[in-house]
């Protein structure tokens, strides 16, 4: 099992940067694709992006072109610029490990798909 640890997340106004951190610890050669996810009251889990061992990535709609996930594999660190942030990306964002096979294919955005979680960490953007 994989314990994840996030953090980074706090108050911005529109326009501004975050920058998103997740430490793993545990056993982290299982988690060979890592992912951020965010949440909103009454609403399902939104894949922001995704990150398998060898750096290729996967980004949803909502992130492309503002949002970069990175990791450290040394570190054991994942990471998440974001950046022009918007007022609806206020959310609680998680980070989330899973096997390897799960950042190939389109599962990878499904929180199913993903059996370790940290505890969140909020992102407040104001207009």
């Amino acid at each position: 099992q994989v314990q994840l640890a996030e953090s980074g997340g706090g108050s911005v106004q529109a326009g501004g940067s975050l920058r998103l951190s997740c430490a793993a610890s545990g056993n982290t050669y299982s988690a060979n694709c890592m992912a951020w996810f965010r949440q909103t009251p009454g609403k399902e889990r939104e894949g922001i992006a995704a990150i398998d061992s060898d750096g290729r990535t996967s980004y949803g709609d909502s992130a492309k072109g503002r949002f970069t996930i990175s990791q450290d594999n040394a570190k054991k660190t994942l990471t998440l610029q974001a950046n022009s942030l918007k007022p609806e990306d206020t959310a609680m964002y998680y980070c989330a490990a899973a096997d390897w096979y799960t950042c190939f294919s389109a599962s990878w955005s499904n929180a199913d798909s993903y059996k370790s979680w940290g505890q969140g960490t909020q992102v407040t953007v104001s207009s």
